[in-house]
């Protein structure tokens, strides 16, 4: 990635305006902190941060400390995480952490440092089976699972078919009341093991998207020159952040039973929503500034991830095309296939023109479609002639439910040097 993420994204309407009140920790939902004696007559004066908001603020200090973070909204997301694996015992849903570099020294090692000693119960694996994982797993208790180099797991589809079955298990884990069966013991009995855990993975390139769609997705970039960070020395440095990560445990432990019941409104919906309500839950217990933070950040952050997909995902990306092929000629009611072909294979920013040796073909793209339901049929145009083709209200409904346009007021506003990478200047 060489651009920043947006920075201040707008949230839906309803969303901005009321969070919930500062929480003190140990402290039921609504009480907060009474001012400091010489602030409450100071109308101009910043009231002090609560206890839990310190913390976090602290925690996102020492990210920022050793790591050059892609944006502040990075940063938030990371803290909000980690902070979150402190609670995973109440949670629906444990949302993965992907770190994810274009090339190699950009930092996602670091940023694992950091998270392996301040996160809960850290369970470090760089190539171990999923047999091994999964009977770590405490059901009551589970631990944070760290992989690093996980991109050697996926790399190849040689690679990817080993490893299919710690794919599996790391996409079941995301959500509770997934466990695998293994048959066990002298008389062949039937076994669950809980799969339930938070899980971060750092990696050179994107992890397989049914990973990635369960995370929050951080996209590091080397440093440039004027960017400076702290060394990291373990036996100087993990102290102060496992102090941290004490502090975190104190605070959080005691709000189970509260957050538990907690269903905090959210600016996004389905998968997204799902990965990001254990940090939304985090932030409106810390209450100040970060129910705010935590809620911009999940907006920007997905609607990033979901302009990566249409750029990459090779079918979204199709559909995209094909309503371009369609709107390039005036949207008309049928398209022949010859024609839509064409208009594919010579978009030169397009995969398509390299699909194969005459590039896409007539029966790569019924391929691609058919999973949607669509298909080409005998089609008359004004013309009078008869060609096989696709209609256009063929696909109106999968281009609402997988590329919808983005409207005007939706889209994420550019950072302050350029626009997102793939898009139109």
């Amino acid at each position: 990635m060489t651009d920043a993420q947006p920075n201040t994204p707008s949230l839906p309407e309803g969303h901005g305006t009321s969070w919930p009140p500062v929480a003190v920790p140990g402290q039921p939902a609504g009480s907060a902190a009474p001012p400091a004696e010489e602030d409450r007559d100071d109308a101009t004066s910043s009231p002090p941060l609560t206890e839990a908001a310190q913390i976090l603020a602290d925690l996102r200090a020492q990210i920022k400390r050793y790591v050059a973070m892609p944006s502040e909204e990075a940063v938030t997301a990371v803290a909000l995480w980690i902070a979150a694996t402190h609670l995973q015992r109440a949670w629906q849903h444990a949302p993965r952490l992907a770190i994810v570099a274009p090339e190699k020294r950009c930092g996602k090692s670091r940023l694992l440092d950091v998270v392996t000693e301040t996160v809960h119960n850290r369970l470090i694996t760089v190539n171990a089976s999923a047999a091994a994982i999964f009977r770590s797993i405490d059901g009551d208790d589970p631990p944070t699972l760290l992989v690093d180099e996980a991109d050697t797991l996926f790399s190849s589809p040689r690679a990817a078919e080993k490893n299919e079955e710690v794919r599996g298990l790391i996409n079941a884990g995301h959500q509770r009341g997934r466990p695998t069966l293994r048959v066990s013991g002298p008389e062949h009995q039937v076994q669950e093991f809980p799969t339930f855990a938070m899980a971060a993975l750092a990696g050179i390139g994107d992890l397989p998207d049914t990973i990635q769609d369960r995370a929050v997705v951080i996209r590091m970039r080397r440093r440039v020159a004027g960017e400076k960070v702290a060394s990291f020395r373990t036996g100087r440095d993990t102290p102060a952040l496992n102090a941290i990560r004490a502090r975190l445990h104190s605070w959080l432990q005691p709000l189970y039973a509260q957050a538990i019941e907690m269903e905090p409104p959210m600016p996004v919906e389905d998968r997204a929503a799902d990965t990001w309500e254990p940090l939304v839950i985090i932030a409106d217990l810390a209450g100040g500034d970060w129910p705010t933070l935590a809620r911009s950040a999940c907006r920007a952050m997905t609607d990033y991830e979901a302009g990566q997909d249409e750029e990459g995902g090779l079918r979204t990306r199709l559909l995209v095309g094909i309503r371009r092929a369609f709107a390039a000629v005036g949207d008309p009611a049928v398209l022949s296939t010859k024609h839509l072909l064409e208009a594919l294979n010579a978009d030169r920013e397009a995969p398509w023109a390299e699909y194969g040796a005459n590039g896409l073909t007539p029966r790569g793209l019924q391929l691609l479609l058919k999973p949607y339901g669509i298909s080409s049929a005998n089609r008359r145009f004004p013309d009078g002639t008869q060609a096989k083709g696709f209609a256009r209200n063929q696909f109106l409904d999968t281009w609402a439910r997988y590329c919808p346009e983005p409207k005007a007021a939706d889209a994420p506003a550019p950072p302050a040097d350029g626009p997102l990478p793939g898009t139109a200047v």
